[in-house]
């Protein structure tokens, strides 16, 4: 067989041609490694790295960000611990254990926010505030985002994108052959509904295997009958879970809920982003997350809106890597917590994800139509924090409001679950 001799080139056309890194990328990659090496000798050994991204977009994008590393550090033996299981349900709880238990990957995501109280920081991660002084992080990213990235007065993670939790996706051969518009309202949303369920086409696609679904869609049915403030409120006390909007929003959710699959407990959010693949749904909604996935599917039949009553609100969250303390391999470790808030790792990460970066200065020409919407609307839309990934609230009350709004969706009973949420804001110590 022919000999190959290994060359930076060669070994550079081979990372482009994968598709993982952009060559316009590669430059950034070059500057890296050259920092690296010329800082200390080569690195080798290895690098746990754990998350719950196992397949679609989420599994490119994180190979695209082995990829990047790799190109920095050849020597690293990259091992992925992953954990199957949507928004972290099943990650969450094998992270607890290994950390508190003293066996710690060399990284793990976290989502951005308040969830990385439900890892004792002080106690188990290495604070970061030493790496985003040197990295010059506070430069590059937003203002809004380092306040929520900071917890006790230090950051503890690095986040690697920007998400938009409250988009309504849909099929557009479906809707252009019904003449049909996204819906801008709730009003609209069950007359488009309606119109579909009457050419036998699933209305409303919705999976809820994973428990987390129906707190997500139930997220954006707050911000579009409370709007903005009004949302925020519910986290900090200044908006009742008693109040008469909040009663208004779980009788509207119940309706939307009148609309699903009859198959929706059996599958997981993308098994229910099926019927939009296959012409048999018309709506869901979901993270753009779901953008990746269509992305990974090769479909490209797919519009996207605002949720109902949404527009000009941003609901956000952020994936994000922390460091805990004790590590096995501590300098690779660091290592992928810079390339991670690297302009050259981000580059690598978002366009297959679905997601944006974190930071302001990755090159847009990179990123489909749907991201660069996005992008556009997370400078100039009112932000909110997403509850259920992270944002908005402790990991206990996440939890507990997630619980509770999974029950919703097989009882319907709108009193007890609003009495329920009350009691859970209460049991948090936020209201009274």
């Amino acid at each position: 067989s022919a000999i190959v001799t290994v060359t930076k080139d060669n070994v550079k056309a081979a990372i482009v041609d994968s598709g993982y890194i952009p060559a316009s990328s590669l430059k950034n990659l070059d500057s890296l490694s050259a920092s690296s090496s010329s800082a200390a000798p080569a690195a080798s050994g290895k690098l746990e790295m754990f998350s719950w991204w196992t397949a679609g977009g989420e599994a490119d994008g994180l190979n695209g960000m082995y990829a990047a590393f790799k190109k920095a550090y050849p020597g690293v033996e990259i091992v992925n611990a992953t954990v199957a299981g949507g928004a972290g349900t099943n990650a969450k709880a094998v992270m607890t254990t290994r950390l508190f238990g003293g066996d710690p990957p060399d990284s793990f995501q976290v989502h951005a926010g308040l969830e990385v109280a439900t890892y004792t920081p002080d106690k188990y991660l290495q604070n970061l505030d030493s790496i985003f002084a040197s990295e010059g992080w506070d430069k590059v990213f937003p203002k809004d985002l380092l306040t929520l990235l900071k917890y006790q007065d230090h950051y503890w993670s690095v986040p690697v994108n920007i998400h938009r939790a409250n988009v309504l996706w849909y099929n557009k051969t479906v809707f252009a052959d019904n003449k049909l518009d996204a819906p801008k309202s709730f009003d609209d949303f069950f007359k488009v509904a309606d119109a579909l369920k009457a050419k036998g086409i699933v209305p409303f696609v919705f999976g809820d295997k994973e428990g987390w679904e129906s707190g997500h869609v139930f997220e954006t049915v707050l911000i579009g009958t409370l709007g903005a403030d009004g949302y925020r409120g519910l986290w900090t006390g200044k908006t009742a879970w008693t109040d008469p909007k909040v009663t208004d929003t779980l009788n509207t959710y119940k309706k939307m809920l009148s609309y699903i699959n009859t198959d929706h407990a059996a599958l997981t959010w993308d098994g229910a982003g099926e019927y939009l693949l296959n012409g048999k749904g018309g709506m869901q909604i979901m993270g753009d997350w779901q953008d990746g996935w269509f992305t990974s599917k090769k479909f490209t039949n797919y519009g996207w809106a605002p949720a109902p009553g949404n527009s000009g609100i941003f609901d956000a969250l952020s994936d994000s890597f922390a460091m805990p303390k004790g590590v096995k391999n501590a300098d690779n470790a660091a290592n992928w917590i810079k390339l991670a808030g690297s302009k050259a790792g981000q580059e690598a990460f978002n366009p297959k994800k679905g997601s944006i970066c974190a930071r302001t200065d990755c090159d847009q020409s990179l990123f489909n139509a749907y991201l660069q919407s996005a992008g556009k609307e997370w400078s100039s839309n009112a932000l909110v924090p997403s509850v259920v990934h992270g944002a908005a609230a402790y990991e206990k009350w996440a939890t507990a409001y997630k619980d509770t709004m999974a029950l919703f969706v097989t009882t319907g009973d709108v009193a007890k679950t609003q009495t329920a949420l009350q009691k859970n804001c209460v049991d948090a110590g936020v209201c009274k």
